[in-house]
Order: C-alpha cells, then sequence, then structure tokens
C-alpha cells in the first residue's frame, strides 16, 4: 500500500499500522456488521434493498468503531454497546445516499451508486428511514445527553449540506469557508460518535471533551485527506473517478491553496477549466500538474498532519491504555491510507 511522503519527512509504514489496528478491533468490526445486518429488514423490500446495497458496500466502519473504542476508554467493559455504535454508521449511510441523489454521483465505492439503479425517490426515503431508525435506537438508550449530541450533529450535517450547494462552482471559496463544510459534512459526525461513547462509558467532564476534540480533529484529517486522494488516487482505489470534486464543481483545498499560489496564466487556465459544462480527463490531468506545482497538495497534507497531532494530543488526559494506543493508530492510520 502506497503512502503519502511530505518533503523531509519519513514515510509511515501503513500496512504494519493497518495490520496493528485490525489485530485489535477485529472482533468489534464483527459485532459491528452483525448488527448492522439485524437493524436494516423491513416490512418493505425495497428499503432493505436499497439500504443493504449502501451498507455493504464496503465503508470502514470508522464511526461506529469510534464510539465503542472511545467508551471503553473511558471504562465500558460490556457488551451492550454495539447497538448505539451502529447509529453513527445508519447516519453515515443516510448522509452519502443523500450526497449521492444532490451531486448526481454515478458511482459509489467501486459500484454504481445506489440512485442510479434506483432512482433519486426511492434513494431519498430510504435516506430518511436510516435516519429515523438511528434516532429510533438511539432513543431506546435512554439518554437525554447523547440525543442532545446526535441531534446537534444531525442539525450540523444538513448545515454543511446547504453550505456545499450554496459553494458549489465557487472557485473563489476562501479557507475558512471551505472548513465550515467539511467540519459540519464530516467532523461533526466522526466527533459526536465520540462524544457519544464517553457519555456512554461513563467518561468525566474532561474525558467526554478531549475525545469530543480527538473526533473533531480527526475528522478534520480525514476530509483533508480525502480531498487529497482525488487529485492523487486512481479510480480502483478510490471507487468513484478521479477528479471527480471538480466535476461536481466543488473546490477543496488543494485548489483553493493553488488558487492563492499559482502563476496568473495557471489561474487563468484552472478558471476556464473549473467553469465549462464538461471537464475532460486531459483538463484534469492539467489542472492536477497545476495543483501539484503550486503546492496545493504538500499544503492539504501538512494541515491533515496538524490536525492529527492535534487529536493525539487531546488524548493526553488519559494514562497509557491499550485502547488509547488503538486510537493514536487510527489518526496515524489517516495520514497514509489510499483509500
Amino acid at each position: 500500500m502506497d503512502s503519502f511522503v511530505l518533503p523531509g519527512t519519513v514515510s509511515p509504514d501503513s500496512e504494519d499500522i493497518k495490520q496493528r489496528i485490525y489485530a485489535q478491533i477485529r472482533p468489534d468490526l464483527l459485532r459491528i456488521e452483525e448488527e448492522i445486518h439485524r437493524n436494516l429488514a423491513s416490512s418493505v423490500p425495497l428499503i432493505s434493498v436499497v439500504a443493504r446495497h449502501i451498507m455493504g458496500s464496503g465503508g470502514k466502519r470508522l464511526r461506529p468503531l469510534l464510539m465503542i473504542l472511545s467508551a471503553r476508554l473511558c471504562g465500558y467493559a460490556d457488551n451492550h454497546d454495539v447497538p448505539l455504535a451502529v447509529v453513527f454508521e445508519l447516519l453515515h449511510a443516510s448522509s452519502l445516499l443523500h450526497d449521492d441523489v444532490v451531486d448526481h454521483a454515478e458511482f459509489r465505492r467501486n459500484q454504481p451508486a445506489a440512485n442510479t439503479i434506483w432512482g433519486n425517490p426511492s434513494v431519498v426515503l430510504v435516506g430518511d428511514f436510516l435516519y429515523s431508525k438511528s434516532i429510533l435506537m438511539t432513543v431506546g438508550y435512554g439518554s437525554v445527553r447523547i440525543l442532545e449530541v446526535l441531534s446537534s450533529a444531525t442539525t450540523q450535517m444538513a448545515e454543511g449540506e446547504v453550505l456545499q450547494l450554496v459553494h458549489s462552482d465557487n472557485l473563489e471559496i476562501g479557507e475558512e469557508e471551505y472548513l465550515k463544510v467539511i467540519t459540519r459534512k464530516t467532523a461533526v459526525l466522526i466527533s459526536a460518535a465520540c462524544q457519544a461513547g464517553a457519555i456512554f462509558g461513563g467518561g468525566t467532564p474532561e474525558q467526554e471533551e478531549a475525545l469530543r476534540a480527538y473526533g473533531y480533529y480527526l475528522g478534520i484529517a480525514f476530509q483533508l485527506i480525502d480531498d487529497t486522494l482525488d487529485y492523487t488516487g486512481d479510480v480502483k482505489e478510490l471507487g468513484k473517478p478521479v477528479g471527480n470534486d471538480i466535476q461536481e464543481g466543488k473546490a477543496t483545498l488543494p485548489l483553493i491553496h493553488t488558487m492563492k499560489t499559482a502563476t496568473p496564466s495557471d489561474k487563468k487556465r484552472l478558471r476556464e477549466i473549473f467553469c465549462a459544462e464538461h471537464i475532460s480527463q486531459e483538463d484534469f490531468g492539467l489542472v492536477r500538474e497545476i495543483v501539484h506545482r503550486a503546492g496545493g497538495i504538500d499544503y492539504t497534507i501538512q494541515s491533515a498532519m496538524d490536525h492529527v497531532q492535534m487529536a493525539k494530543e487531546a488524548l493526553q488526559v488519559f494514562p497509557p491504555h491499550p485502547t488509547k494506543t488503538v486510537l493514536t493508530d487510527i489518526a496515524d492510520y489517516v495520514l497514509c491510507r489510499r483509500v
């Protein structure tokens, strides 16, 4: 597995990190998969079919895993955590279904996007089902605090979708506005999973805040690397066309930074390509070349590294613990993942 290498840095061995993580979390992943399968049943067959399509397409299960690990780090040692953890995967899947409709996506994780098979109305409604199911499952735990965290996250996620729509086809979006979008679209749900785990595990207010911050910084780093992969990955790795963001009119940090540092002639060419009705692979190849040359990739990866460091620093309130080590490894792996 390849990994990013910044000038002057040593590439982490991503495969070693990955294997170390999986050695610790494999039993949890099995429990998560079993619980997901149990919760996709519906008396309406189409709901189950579409839900299984999006949920069974190879997701990393990062959010439910982080909820379980956060609870464990705060002292939880029983086995009633999985249904609550799965709530965060259902919410994630719901947001993906809605995203693909808004973005007119054709592929998701190397398979046809659900909306291309069953149509937009069906996919939107199944997304609504998954959202409603997640709330119902959370209510069953009887924790107002966890419901508050979840409701705040979903509200901000909706804001993020609208913000992204507002900035669609806007090449002049600033870094601050871009961070507002990715915070709401990605970081808040990851942060909420960690915070809910701390609450569920009986953590102190200090521990709850630490895990909330860990999830927030991790979520930002995750999205920054995701946006970088759109310029450095390939279709087999990403499960969707390379250059998908620019095709959808999304200016992410590699391009935003490039618009600050590129030469006037390169900026002019970028504007022409970005505003074109159709962007050819040749055009995207030129965009990628300019982004690399202007330092957009290195700048974005450095920002991701800074956020990973802040995520790991947030965990310092906890004493040494095997689960703390796993969370630290997950943060490191975000930087060198390829999918």
